[in-house]
């Protein structure tokens, strides 16, 4: 890596950190250009892991001994700076020490990413940047082997997903369904069963869904308040529920998520 001290604030290396507290500019800029931001030394190191190329860093002087070893062999510059100079840069304190721009790789087929995975998790339209990362969070912790992700959800390289997850958007593979829910064929002729967790008059319970112990098993999480689609639903081959108490008709998506997974993979 290649320490330099941060002498200007318009240097044209710093755009792509600028506005960080602008959603709509963060919509913009870090799909179409190719990377996201890795926000704190755990996450560049995942990603790093993950075989994800770094362009930049941007970094407070007394991370620099913890990122050293992580960025050795890759020739990029470091900058580095004071508190208040990255908190003028970003838009916030940079409690976390240290964000990179990275290269975002190309995203796989979905018959890649479900080739050798038994049970993989779907979320339709959940826009909560928070709520994909948490449940990216469950994915790794608790025995899902991929995701994958509608056209209208958002994106898991969006800083706060990737940060909310503590970096697993970067080892738990995914991709994006470009077509849906027609999609959902290809995973049923995969061998795939296709869960739906919806408030339906015929739904099973998730103790149900897990005692079937099913081979290969997709789960489909649907957006904040409106749920699934009918679509979506008709094209399942289960509909589930987790049955609630005192007058609570559900979860948050992603405790519902985590609930689920856990007792997927808890099953006697």
């Amino acid at each position: 890596m290649r320490p330099e001290s941060i002498d200007s604030l318009d240097d044209p290396r710093l755009a792509f950190y600028t506005n960080l507290t602008d959603v709509s500019l963060r919509r913009l800029t870090e799909p179409s250009s190719g990377l996201y931001l890795a926000e704190s030394p755990k996450v560049i190191e995942r990603a790093l892991a993950a075989g994800h190329r770094p362009v930049s860093v941007i970094t407070l002087e007394k991370w620099l001994p913890r990122l050293e070893p992580l960025l050795r062999g890759h020739d990029v510059p470091v900058f580095v700076g004071h508190e208040s100079q990255l908190e003028k840069l970003t838009g916030f304190l940079l409690h976390r020490g240290s964000i990179a721009a990275m290269e975002r790789p190309p995203l796989a087929t979905v018959a890649d990413i479900v080739r050798n995975a038994r049970r993989i998790v779907i979320l339709e339209n959940i826009i909560d940047h928070t709520n994909v990362g948490a449940i990216f969070r469950s994915v790794a912790g608790l025995g899902a082997d991929a995701v994958l992700i509608t056209p209208e959800c958002a994106d898991p390289f969006y800083r706060r997903s990737v940060r909310v997850s503590m970096g697993t958007v970067l080892q738990v593979p995914w991709t994006r369904i470009t077509s849906w829910p027609a999609g959902l064929q290809e995973l049923k002729d995969a061998g795939f069963v296709v869960a739906s967790l919806a408030l339906a008059d015929d739904a099973v319970s998730l103790a149900e869904l897990a005692t079937e112990n099913h081979e290969k098993l997709a789960v489909i999480f649907g957006a904040e308040g409106h749920g699934l689609t009918p679509a979506t639903i008709s094209a399942s081959d289960r509909v589930v529920r987790i049955p609630m108490s005192h007058g609570v008709d559900s979860l948050n998506v992603a405790a519902a998520a985590a609930v689920t997974l856990y007792a997927l993979t808890n099953t006697p």
